[in-house]
C-alpha cells in the first residue's frame, strides 16, 4: 500500500505546465492575471528606467548650453523648431509667449509676467503627468496582486478537499496536486507584486527628482525673465 502511494507520488508531474494544465479554469484565470501584470510591470519598468535615463540626459545638455553665458534669442532660435526635454520645451514655451507679448517697437504688453509663467507650468504639468504615467499600475500591481495569488491560493486547496472527498482517500497522491496549484498562485502573486513594489518605489523618487529640477529651472528662468521684463520698462520709460 505505502509502496503504491509512494509511485503514484513519484509519478506526478510538478512543473509550472502541468500544473497550469491540471488546474481548474477559476485557477487558470488568476494565473494568467498574473503573469499578464508581471510582464506589464516589467515592461513600464524598463520603459521608465530608458524614459528617465533620457530625460535626465537632455535636461543636462540642455543647461550645459543655457548657462554658457550666450544670447537667450540665438538659443530660443536654434531650440524651437524641435525642443527635447522638459526644460527644452519650457524654455521655448516662455521665449514663445515673450514673442507674441512683443509689439513692433519692442515694447512689452501688460501681464507678460503671468503669462509667461502660466505656459511654463502647463508644460511642467504636461511633464508630471507623464513621468508619472504607469506609476499608478505598479502600485496596483503591488498592492492587489498578493491577494488575487490568495484567492487562487484559496481556490486551489477548496478543490484539493473536493478530490479528497470523492476519492474518499487523503494519501499524498490525492492532495499533492490540488496544494501545488493553489501555492503556484500565491508564488505568482508574489512574483508580480515585489518588483513592482521595489521599482514603484524606485521611479517615483526618480520622477520627483526630474520634476524638482525642472521645477527650480523652472523658478531660475522666471527670475531672469522678471529682469529683463524690468529693464524693458525702465529702458522704455
Amino acid at each position: 500500500m505505502e509502496e503504491s502511494i509512494l509511485l503514484q507520488s513519484q509519478s506526478l508531474d510538478f512543473s509550472f505546465i502541468a500544473l497550469f494544465l491540471k488546474a481548474t479554469f477559476t485557477v487558470k484565470v488568476v494565473m494568467l492575471v498574473l503573469i499578464f501584470s508581471s510582464f506589464w510591470s516589467w515592461a513600464i519598468i524598463i520603459q521608465k528606467i530608458t524614459d528617465y535615463r533620457k530625460s535626465k540626459r537632455e535636461k543636462k545638455v540642455f543647461l550645459d548650453e543655457f548657462w554658457s553665458g550666450g544670447s537667450l534669442e540665438e538659443l530660443y532660435n536654434e531650440k524651437r523648431d524641435d525642443p527635447k526635454g522638459a526644460c527644452e520645451q519650457i524654455f521655448c514655451a516662455a521665449m514663445d509667449e515673450w514673442q507674441r507679448s512683443s509689439d513692433g517697437d519692442g515694447k512689452l504688453i501688460d501681464g507678460v509676467q503671468s503669462r509667461l509663467e502660466r505656459a511654463m507650468y502647463v508644460v511642467l504639468d504636461r511633464w508630471n503627468e507623464k513621468l508619472s504615467s504607469g506609476l499608478y499600475f505598479l502600485a496596483t500591481v503591488g498592492s492587489v496582486a498578493p491577494f488575487v495569488g490568495l484567492f487562487g491560493t484559496v481556490w486551489g486547496i477548496k478543490n484539493a478537499f473536493q478530490e479528497i472527498a470523492i476519492q474518499e482517500s487523503s494519501n499524498l497522491a490525492v492532495v499533492a496536486p490540488g496544494i501545488a496549484e493553489a501555492l503556484l498562485a500565491t508564488a505568482l502573486g508574489l512574483l508580480a507584486a515585489i518588483p513592482a513594489v521595489v521599482f514603484y518605489n524606485k521611479l517615483s523618487g526618480d520622477s520627483q527628482k526630474i520634476i524638482n529640477g525642472v521645477e527650480e529651472f523652472s523658478e531660475e528662468f522666471s527670475v531672469i525673465i522678471s529682469r529683463h521684463i524690468d529693464m524693458n520698462r525702465n529702458h522704455k520709460e
